[in-house]
């Protein structure tokens, strides 16, 4: 069995478990604001719980990630999100289902998300030349949008039509589809490294490489600090287009959907925008396109709709190609053995500032309303690029000449 084959079966899994993600970021909130009549804190609290995960375990996770197999690991951990998050629609059949219950499976499907996550990232090596990582990561990329764009319009429909909770069985159904197609890759993974030192000393090991190099540093501090403020986007955006703006949940759906279509756009030409240097458009990326964010609080039911369209459009590209860039960076630089652990560190600060970024989005909207909570991530995210702006990557073109920069930590 070929390696094309195996990349083909991974980026089929890696769709669809995309979309049934995609789903879920809006039929989650979609049931705590319509099912449970949630406020806005408590929307906060429930995103937040889908992202703590990757602040409590996301450095242990990326130690067990370099010792386990990959392909494995992914099935299991994306067959346990699927029944957790089942339990949701079991407990609105029973009468039962309560607010608790939704941030705990929220939680839960969370943890297993770490592992899928790291594991996901620190499979690809094997599946792909180093050489061709820029090229699988863009191809990925782009698919991811596509699905986003298909799976956040969707996901208002099936909640208007099966109701909210019944809704979440999409995501449960995509989850196991991709589980099922990650048992027909063939690929032959490298030997795990036997376990050799303490948990605490491999997690450090791991961070002291990440920090310690030039050209990576600035890209954490760039990831957390954007995510940190997405999140507080990200922990209003429901409620300000269902309550604020009164939209019908198809209409809310569409709207961000259409956000993904930038993203998957950029995924597609990515190959072809990487002639400007792979490491330059990474930052270049940034300041082009992060200040389409200030359209977004703009929005009003009217026309202006097409503001918040527009501005998520054209951010969504950004990200993508920041990311295809950034994945690959770490991806060329990090040795094998710590790959697992470099992507959990990442995945750690990144990641583990959006459950504290979307705690404070749900606070700063009792405090200042949401959309003065808009205004204020939208500035955040806008300031991240100043970590890429700042740095040695600003003087460094490729990935190749990447490599050339030494760790200095």
């Amino acid at each position: 069995m070929s390696p094309s084959r195996d990349f083909r079966l991974f980026w089929g899994s890696d769709a669809v478990n995309q979309f049934g993600t995609s789903v879920s970021a809006f039929v989650l909130p979609a049931v705590a604001i319509e099912a449970l009549g949630a406020a806005e804190f408590q929307v906060g609290l429930l995103n937040a719980a889908g992202t703590a995960a990757f602040l409590l375990i996301g450095l242990p996770a990326g130690v067990y990630v370099d010792r386990l197999r990959k392909r494995p690991l992914l099935a299991w951990s994306t067959t346990g999100r699927a029944l957790v998050l089942a339990t949701v629609p079991v407990a609105g059949w029973l009468g039962g289902l309560t607010f608790t219950h939704l941030v705990l499976a929220a939680l839960l499907a969370g943890v297993l998300t770490v592992f899928f996550e790291v594991a996901s990232q620190a499979y690809l090596p094997a599946l792909v030349d180093r050489g061709r990582l820029t090229g699988a990561n863009s191809r990925l990329m782009a698919v991811q949008y596509t699905v986003r764009l298909v799976g956040r319009p969707v996901g208002g429909p099936l909640a208007q039509l099966l109701g909210s909770a019944n809704a979440v069985l999409a995501v449960c159904a995509s989850y196991l589809v991709s589980a099922g197609l990650l048992l027909g890759v063939r690929a032959v993974e490298r030997p795990v490294e036997p376990r050799r030192r303490a948990l605490r000393a491999e997690m450090v090991e791991g961070l002291r490489f990440l920090f310690g190099h030039p050209l990576l540093r600035p890209v954490v501090l760039c990831t957390a600090s954007f995510n940190l403020t997405n999140a507080m986007w990200g922990a209003v955006n429901a409620l300000f287009l269902l309550r604020e703006l009164d939209l019908p949940f198809a209409v809310a759906s569409a709207l961000l959907g259409a956000g993904s279509v930038g993203g998957a756009v950029a995924g597609l030409f990515a190959g072809r925008l990487m002639r400007v240097g792979q490491v330059r458009l990474m930052w270049l990326s940034g300041v082009c396109t992060q200040p389409a964010w200030f359209l977004v609080p703009l929005t009003q039911p009217d026309w202006r709709l097409a503001l918040f369209a527009l501005g998520t459009a054209v951010t969504s590209a950004g990200v993508v190609l920041y990311n295809v860039t950034q994945v690959s960076l770490r991806q060329a630089l990090s040795p094998d053995r710590l790959l697992g652990r470099v992507t959990a560190g990442v995945r750690f600060l990144g990641w583990g500032a959006m459950p504290v970024g979307a705690l404070a989005g749900g606070a700063l909207a009792e405090w200042v309303g949401v959309r003065g909570t808009l205004w204020v991530a939208s500035a955040g995210m806008v300031a991240s690029v100043l970590w890429l702006v700042l740095s040695p990557l600003r003087r460094v073109r490729d990935v190749p000449d990447a490599t050339t920069v030494g760790n200095r930590g």
